[in-house]
């Protein structure tokens, strides 16, 4: 039987008659991945380069948001060729690229999503989910319309080559990473100084110009808003462990005495 695929972020943001909110599913867990799909935002970011995700646990909650009205990126944890192909084959639509500095890394994430000879992503659709083993028809053909890809500021360098990288045919959207930029700019841990956040408007701006989108990470409600003032068209607003880290500390702040002497009262 005849399949569809979903439409794409980048056809989510063409689409949009406003920015678009998401937040960082971090967990692991298909369990929370479907809680958070859900919850009415935008769209969701499974991130594998800082938390727990393989390849399995990426399918499975891919396969548990699936059918909610929210749109899903995924973050491999490296710009590797063979890993974006096994994530495509997954039936990753929407990836976004970590650490891409130069024209050089994007062209690489563009060829790794494309099928030759106008890239070098592995043929195996009959074989994967990304083609519904061979349900969608003319996959083959029109693979490339079906996967959007992100790539991520988050370096001086990558500042600089900003213009350049987002003139990459196949680059359909940039994402700044304040935390590492503030790091490369060595200002570890300050992401709201005012170098770091002039960063990151020069990429919104580069953007705008060229009529591309551009997103960016940021969990302070104030600068959050602030960028997408400056021309965001898409940002990250929190993140699973985040909401349940903060959540369960307040709740022990309204509900468990501690003094100097006390212990736990159990593991």
């Amino acid at each position: 039987m005849p399949l569809p695929l979903e439409a794409t972020f980048r056809e989510a943001l063409a689409g949009a008659d406003r920015p678009l909110a998401g937040m960082w599913v971090c967990s692991g867990s298909p369990l929370i991945a479907e809680l958070c799909a859900g919850a009415g935002l935008d769209w969701l970011l499974i991130d594998a380069e800082h938390s727990p995700n393989g390849v399995e646990s990426i399918l499975a909650q891919l396969q548990a948001v699936h059918g909610y009205p929210v749109h899903t990126m995924v973050r491999p944890p490296v710009n590797d060729t063979v890993l974006i192909k096994q994530y495509l084959d997954l039936g990753v639509q929407n990836l976004l690229i970590p650490m891409v500095n130069s024209v050089a890394d994007a062209e690489a994430a563009v060829a790794a999503t494309r099928y030759p000879p106008e890239g070098v992503r592995g043929v195996g659709s009959a074989l994967a989910r990304a083609a519904r083993w061979n349900r969608v028809p003319d996959y083959l053909t029109r693979a490339g319309q079906t996967i959007s890809v992100t790539v991520q500021i988050e370096s001086t360098a990558a500042v600089d080559a900003v213009e350049a990288v987002l003139a990459v045919d196949g680059v359909d959207a940039i994402f700044v990473g304040p935390s590492d930029l503030a790091a490369s700019m060595g200002l570890l841990g300050q992401q709201e100084h005012p170098e770091v956040r002039t960063a990151v408007e020069r990429c919104l701006s580069a953007a705008l110009k060229v009529g591309k989108p551009a997103g960016v990470n940021a969990f302070n409600p104030d600068t959050a808003r602030h960028y997408l003032d400056s021309g965001a068209h898409f940002i990250l607003v929190g993140a699973d462990v985040a909401l349940l880290a903060r959540g369960s500390e307040a709740l022990a702040a309204a509900f468990v005495r501690v003094s100097g002497n006390d212990s736990p009262a159990s593991y």
